[in-house]
């Protein structure tokens, strides 16, 4: 991370291909949904408000699916990457539960 004009570490936008949990935490139209799976297709180069950007890519259902192709306005910080670990989506070590899908404890790797 680079630092900005006032000393702070300037966040870094997603990259094409990676996968974001997109919560309340992203923007504030995202507070009365629940928060869902983004796969980035491409980020906008042209400049915004600082620490924000205007992001393209699909939403994803809970099998990892592209269900509806989005353009978003985030907040960098409100960004959580998100990896894929057998077929199931997850956040860090805990799993992003999907409505109506049933969740299965990750087998144990040998």
């Amino acid at each position: 991370m680079f630092p900005d004009a006032r000393g702070l570490p300037r966040l870094q936008p997603p990259t094409p291909g990676e996968e974001l949990l997109i919560s309340r935490e992203a923007s504030v139209q995202f507070a009365r949904t629940p928060a869902f799976v983004f796969r980035v297709i491409s980020v906008c180069p042209r400049p915004t408000y600082d620490g924000w950007a205007w992001v393209t890519g699909y939403q994803l259902d809970g099998q990892g699916q592209a269900v509806t192709k989005r353009e978003i306005f985030v907040r960098l910080a409100g960004l959580k990457r998100v990896r894929r670990s057998d077929g199931r989506l997850t956040a860090g070590s805990a799993f992003v539960s999907r409505p109506n899908t049933r969740w299965t404890p990750p087998r144990e790797r040998l």
